[in-house]
């Protein structure tokens, strides 16, 4: 080991490696087939399951680490992988998610990591702008949507036990119930959220065509409570249509009941953020807390979501833990808006992607991928028997090749031509292709030979 400086040389060797690997991998994505080639006992048998009773060189356990794996990856960072909602990873992300994990500080305590604290700072303060979100809001740095919500949701459900005189203190148990109402398309995430919270299902508001909430069916939902605390959960970006719920109208009923309003926004609050698209969005502000994800549409790495809190206070009431150990800023620290005391340091590749593209870089990425989401639905509706279900207005495409059996073939098909990765799903009762756009690096050449792909698979259905 070298002492006093340089760097030791089995750091050294271990990271050449894994630089070289990672080279491999990001270069072979335009041309390798997007599904994983292999199983996971095929990996986990290369990778050996007895564990070895003595040491092995790092730089070897990183290069038997890939020789294992390489065939079991889905090529998700690939601009042709349509599946779920994912994003790829921008190259500015990505080197400074390298630089998190060398730096490995614990970034939950301001006055002990204070360059991460600065950098997620900056980052919160430039979301907040380009979102629309109220000045002053809390943001918190979460493993994504799915915590967020749970962030957003807690503080909701606190601040409004508080107001009915229960503190939380007491637990659950014997206190008022606070009722929640959402709407029928909301994402399952909502409904996980709340069963951490001991909340349990939401009442569910019917949803027009698009899975848009009506507002005039969450004005006779609200005019039924019986004045007790309320949380009304809204939708940014419908997984299936891509559209949001009306906010400009259903906020305000929410907020005239007297209810908390919460904004699961995964990927559909990244509208607000490109001028064109800003209309999907509009009312989205008046909320009270909101979630979304920057391992979507921001194309940051695996993992990270952002939780906003509008009353600041209340965000820090409900996540924040104290101990005479721990080194506590009068300001506040990062732990107060998360649920974990110990984590990685999230935005800084949130703020990495920011300064790199800058307020109309992150607009023209959003529209980018409503473009990429167009252009596939257009193709796709040229096919024999396709029907595009949704108005394309964000990056969800869904599309039905005549009935659910054939339209499951289809599916079936394009996943083992292994070009492209398309979802199969369920929505509004028919079996449906689904298409989610959310890589930078998605080009016409990939739509081209996507769309290639599944016209391939609709003949060999016929």
């Amino acid at each position: 080991m070298r002492v006093g400086s340089g760097l030791d040389p089995q750091f050294d060797a271990a990271l050449e490696r894994a630089y070289g690997h990672a080279r491999d991998w990001l270069g072979s994505l335009p041309d390798r087939r997007v599904p994983a080639q292999v199983a996971v006992d095929t990996v986990a048998d290369a990778l050996g399951r007895e564990l070895p009773e003595g040491p092995t060189d790092p730089a070897a356990v990183v290069d038997h680490l890939v020789a294992a794996c390489e065939p079991g990856l889905t090529a998700m960072p690939s601009g042709r992988f349509f599946g779920f909602v994912i994003g790829g990873t921008h190259p500015a992300a990505l080197a400074a998610d390298w630089l998190v994990s060398a730096w490995d500080q614990n970034a939950v305590l301001r006055q002990v990591t204070p360059a991460v604290a600065a950098i997620e700072e900056v980052a919160a303060t430039w979301l907040s702008e380009l979102l629309g979100l109220p000045d002053g809001s809390g943001v918190g740095f979460t493993t994504g949507a799915t915590t967020a919500n749970v962030v957003g949701l807690a503080a909701g459900r606190d601040t409004l036990l508080r107001r009915a005189g229960w503190e939380l203190d007491r637990g659950l148990a014997g206190g008022p119930r606070v009722r929640v109402v959402a709407g029928a398309e909301r994402h399952v995430s909502v409904d996980l959220a709340l069963r951490y919270l001991g909340l349990g299902l939401p009442e569910t508001v019917e949803a027009d065509g698009q899975g848009r909430v009506r507002p005039d069916a969450l004005r006779h939902a609200l005019g039924e409570g019986s004045g007790e605390p309320t949380l009304v959960v809204l939708q940014a970006g419908n997984i299936h249509s891509g559209d949001s719920d009306p906010f400009a109208e259903c906020v305000p009923l929410a907020h005239g009941a007297g209810a908390w309003v919460h904004v699961d926004g995964a990927f559909g609050l990244w509208a607000a953020a490109a001028p064109a698209r800003r209309h999907l969005t509009a009312g989205v502000e008046e909320a009270d807390s909101w979630a979304t994800d920057a391992h979507k549409t921001l194309n940051v790495p695996y993992d990270c979501g952002l939780a906003a809190v509008r009353d600041a206070a209340a965000m820090r009431t409900s996540m924040a833990v104290h101990g005479a150990y721990l080194v506590e800023d009068v300001v506040g620290d990062p732990q107060e808006r998360v649920l974990e005391l110990s984590r990685r340091a999230r935005g800084v590749p949130v703020w990495a992607v920011l300064r790199s593209l800058g307020r109309d870089g992150v607009a023209e990425l959003v529209e980018r991928l409503c473009l990429r989401a167009r252009q596939l639905a257009e193709g796709a509706a040229r096919l024999d028997g396709a029907e595009v279900l949704n108005d394309v207005v964000f990056t969800q495409v869904c599309v039905a090749f005549g009935d659910d059996e054939r339209t499951r073939r289809v599916v079936e098909r394009v996943l083992e031509d292994g070009t492209t990765w398309m979802t199969g799903s369920v929505w509004q009762g028919r079996a449906v292709l689904r298409i989610s756009v959310s890589n930078f690096s998605t080009s016409e050449d990939d739509v081209a030979r996507s769309l290639d792909a599944l016209a391939r698979a609709v003949a060999a259905v016929g």
